[in-house]
């Protein structure tokens, strides 16, 4: 298979990059970057892209499945608006650039609490985005809805305080399904899933992505 990666340099990302290449079933990955990684593979093409200009590029999103790992915060990205851009934009313009050149299947890297209902902006977001998407009838489509991620070098301070709480509060046996995940294990997850699990649409919520 030929793997499409957009969000390869985050945190999850990364470490999906570094799990397709691992797995013999994937020939060849191709990921789309602002600016150089200094990541080297025999089966890595590292696109450079302006990721405002998608339609540039539309000949080289080319592939079997691709993999959507972008995201941001609005504190990183600086307004609502560069959030949007982010969140939303760019995943949905490759995601209509992928349809059209035939890529058969979408794994969406999505949040606990996705909804265009949703009163949390964030949420709001990532819930168009996962509509936006299925209106392109892909054969797979596969959503992970994980919630808090723990990341090995993390400088949210934030993150750390709720991830120490909520392991606490999981030794007790509270909150079991809010078990905070690490990206090691959510890569190697979204990694696998396209090889295992049905066509059509499947939305893994994050009790059940241990699983």
């Amino acid at each position: 298979m030929k793997a499409l990666v957009i969000g390869a340099t985050g945190a999850t990302g990364e470490l999906l990059v570094d799990e397709l290449l691992a797995d013999k079933e994937y020939e060849s990955v191709v990921i789309f970057v602002r600016r150089p990684t200094g990541k080297s593979h025999p089966k890595l093409t590292e696109q450079i892209v302006d990721f405002s200009k998608i339609d540039n590029y539309k000949e080289l999103i080319v592939g079997d499945v691709i993999f959507s790992c972008l995201g941001t915060t609005l504190k990183t990205a600086g307004s609502k608006e560069n959030q949007w851009k982010i969140d939303f934009e760019i995943p949905a313009g490759f995601a209509k650039a992928a349809k059209e050149n035939g890529v058969s299947s979408f794994v969406l890297l999505s949040s606990y609490g996705a909804s265009a209902k949703s009163n949390v902006y964030y949420s709001q977001i990532k819930g168009k985005l996962e509509d936006q998407i299925a209106e392109l009838h892909f054969e797979q489509y596969i959503i992970f809805r994980p919630g808090l991620l723990l990341r090995p070098d993390t400088d949210r301070f934030g993150e750390k305080i709720s991830a120490k709480i909520l392991n606490v509060a999981n030794a007790i046996g509270l909150f079991k399904k809010f078990k905070p995940m690490p990206t090691y294990i959510l890569a190697q997850k979204l990694a696998k899933s396209p090889k295992v699990l049905l066509k059509g649409t499947t939305i893994i919520e994050l009790d059940k992505i241990f699983n």
